[in-house]
This record gives structure tokens, sequence and C-alpha cells, in this order.
């Protein structure tokens, strides 16, 4: 299940390119591709800089004037249609100890 800690990691066969108000996310060896518009586009420069979805949350928050469970749920959503796709990956857990 994918929640807020969750770490993410972007597959080395998975491009990205923005453009006027779009973005799209390629994935070079299946073909696999997903759209994104201006937020989403957002959420996939955040989620790639830091390779996790709680930080990518609190500088949306910043950014954006929305409600806090709506914008958890939308990038769950998100994060987990690009994973279903193989656009992006989770890190595994790391052992507490």
């Amino acid at each position: 299940m994918t929640t807020l800690n969750s770490a993410v990691f972007i597959p080395q066969d998975v491009v990205f390119q923005q453009l006027d108000g779009e973005a799209i996310v390629l994935n070079l060896t299946t073909g696999q591709t997903c759209n994104l518009d201006d937020i989403g586009a957002r959420m996939w420069v955040l989620l790639s800089a830091h390779a996790a979805i709680e930080p990518t949350y609190l500088a949306l928050l910043e950014e954006f004037d929305v409600q806090p469970g709506r914008l958890k749920a939308d990038l769950i959503e998100l994060v987990d249609n690009l994973a279903a796709n193989g656009l992006l990956s989770f890190q595994p857990a790391h052992p507490a100890g």
C-alpha cells in the first residue's frame, strides 16, 4: 500500500518531457506513456527530486492552495498509476534497527 512514507525512484529507461502546459512520461523499453497536466508535471518533478512521497507532498502544500486530504489522495493516485504502468518504482523499505 502506498503511503506518504513510501520512497520512489525513476527507472533508467523512463524519460520525462515537459511542453506547453503538459508533460509526457515515457518508458523507452515498454513504450508505456502517461500524459500529465501542469500540476501532475510538478508532482513528477518533485517526486524525481526527492525520491519520496512525503517531501513532495509537503512542497506541494506550500505551492498550491489545496486541501491536504485531497492533495494526499491525488498524489498517491498518481504514484500508483505511474507505478502500475512501469513509469516509477518503489524503493524497498529498509529494516529498522
